[in-house]
């Protein structure tokens, strides 16, 4: 907790050129593009870092196939050509996978239509994935004999692109590279009001884990807040064109039901593309899209019989899906952009809508997903050069892994340490891929620690993917202030293992010992006390 603390301290004493009130996709994005600039920059959340509508995506990285029946083809078009911008910068973490679309034999659309339809999508692609193919029911059930096809008239493959890790890690190490580039970032720090004084704003902040009391400045107010857009701008005065609208989407975790790493989706009882995503060892499936007022949610009965019912009428499983398979729950609202007055949700994109106000120096981001966020990046960093804050000429990229270099030498030490030899049972993944994939150079740290200890390589937990090794870097770099930090935004763990391991697992007494110190046991009590349906 100490980087943290020191965090809050420069919040309280430092100027800025831009503060960020919102640490999800689109507010840590922003913060890694200006702290690259050169821009001093400020980014707080009331929450943890990825901690509301981010942590809760599909783990997809997709050019917008669904919106190909709308008829926009030009977020298509922009869509696939961030989704292979994300996929050449982050080899190790974006990476291509397969699609098997089942189609039944009412459906609306034939085959040879959808199959027409992905054709276009690889084209706007630029051909950058393998091609489509279109698949016989009999074709479909020699690839994936799971698939019940009893009542299919075949279907479609074609290729997206997916995250190995998890979408909050993705977007924690836009934080941790604006860290790197001198960011002064903190979870867990609520505005509570901001207004403008003079030439620049004060954000009357709070550290809600403490109750301190501090004031922000700067000369640009970025609300990145993401579904509590409007509320944050209400709070500061700020009237803008636009708006949210909120359609609530819910994944259920359940035991690994193919061993291929493909993503099996459907058209589900709405409509709508439905999915099971290969998530290590288990599978995500759904998702739903129910209109809701208020951006907090939680799963219903509804939405789990929903996504039950679905995957179970379209696969062939040896027993049917129960709640009792249910290991972990994701649900969170999409904030869909839409002129005030205006919008049919059924008809709404996920695209994204920057909004300045330039007397007020106040820029506004509505809408947007993982996909698109480099696009984001760049267009906040321009409309803070044009509101008078000057960027430093880029000597490289803003983003991205490191360069060939720094990664060769990294895996030759790796190969040295003898980690490529030594694989997570759950993906057959070596040590030394998954350290660089999590934390690229800062894993050079982790290295130096196995040479000295070697056990450091071992697993913290089975099943979880997560070294030893790894806890000494997450305890000083990575600002972890509740267990639930650690095992479902900085990790997945939540998400793979059961309540009960969890709970029996000295590995993760061992982290919270390293993370917390004498309150330790305090913090677990916490965390196992909270409702976990």
């Amino acid at each position: 907790m100490q980087l943290r603390d020191k965090h809050i301290d420069r919040l309280a004493t430092e100027e800025f050129d831009a503060l960020i009130v919102g640490a999800g996709i689109n507010g840590a994005v922003s913060a890694a593009a200006l702290a690259a600039h050169g821009v001093r920059v400020g980014l707080i959340d009331t929450r943890d870092f990825a901690g509301f509508t981010s942590q809760h995506s599909s783990n997809l990285v997709w050019g917008g196939i669904k919106y190909m029946e709308s008829y926009d083809f030009c977020l298509v078009n922009d869509l696939c050509t961030s989704r292979n911008k994300l996929m050449r910068a982050f080899p190790s973490t974006v990476k291509e996978i397969r699609f098997l679309i089942t189609i039944a034999k009412d459906f609306r659309v034939r085959p040879l239509t959808i199959y027409a339809g992905t054709w276009l999508y690889w084209l706007f692609g630029r051909g950058k994935t393998p091609i489509p193919r279109l698949l016989s029911s009999a074709q479909i059930r020699r690839m994936e004999p799971l698939v019940n096809v009893s009542d299919s008239r075949g279907g479609v493959e074609y290729s997206d692109a997916y995250l190995q890790d998890n979408d909050t890690r993705f977007v924690f190490n836009f934080v941790r590279n604006a860290m790197d580039k001198g960011c002064v970032a903190a979870n867990y720090v609520r505005s509570n009001s901001a207004q403008r004084k003079g030439n620049n704003w004060m954000c009357e902040a709070e550290d809600v884990l403490s109750g301190k009391k501090f004031s922000i400045c700067a000369r640009v107010l970025i609300n990145a807040a993401g579904a509590f857009v409007d509320s944050f701008n209400d709070q500061c005065g700020v009237c803008t064109r636009h708006q949210h609208l909120f359609s609530k989407g819910v994944h259920l975790i359940v035991p690994q039901l193919s061993r291929n790493t493909r993503v099996l989706a459907f058209f589900a009882d709405d409509g709508r593309l439905f999915f099971a995503i290969p998530m290590a060892h288990r599978t995500c499936i759904g998702t739903t899209d129910t209109v809701v007022e208020n951006p907090v949610t939680k799963v219903t009965d509804e939405d789990r019989e929903f996504i039950l019912s679905n995957i179970n009428a379209r696969l062939n499983l040896a027993k049917p899906l129960g709640r009792e398979d249910i290991i972990a729950e994701r649900c969170g609202v999409r904030p869909l952009a839409i002129a005030k007055g205006e919008g049919d949700l059924m008809q709404l994109s996920r695209k994204h809508i920057v909004e300045v106000d330039k007397g007020a120096r106040h820029i506004s981001i509505f809408g947007g997903k993982l996909t698109d966020c480099l696009n984001v990046g760049n267009e906040v960093s321009k409309l803070v050069r044009d509101l008078g804050v000057p960027l430093r000429k880029l000597q490289a990229r803003w983003y991205g892994e490191p360069d060939a270099q720094t990664a060769r030498a990294y895996f030759a030490r790796a190969r040295q340490l003898g980690l490529d030899a030594i694989t997570a049972k759950d993906t057959g993944e070596s040590v030394s891929n998954r350290l660089w994939r999590r934390y690229s150079n800062h894993a050079m740290s982790m290295l130096d620690a196995i040479e000295q200890d070697a056990t450091l390589a071992e697993p913290l937990l089975d099943g979880a993917g997560i070294c030893r090794c790894e806890i000494a870097h997450l305890a000083a770099s990575e600002m972890i202030a509740t267990l639930e930090d650690f095992l479902r935004r900085r990790s997945k763990i939540e998400l793979l293992v059961s309540r009960q391991a969890l709970r029996s697992s000295r590995g993760l007494v061992e982290a919270c010992e390293q993370f917390f110190g004498a309150a330790a046991q305090d913090k677990l009590e916490e965390y196992f006390a909270k409702e976990k349906k």
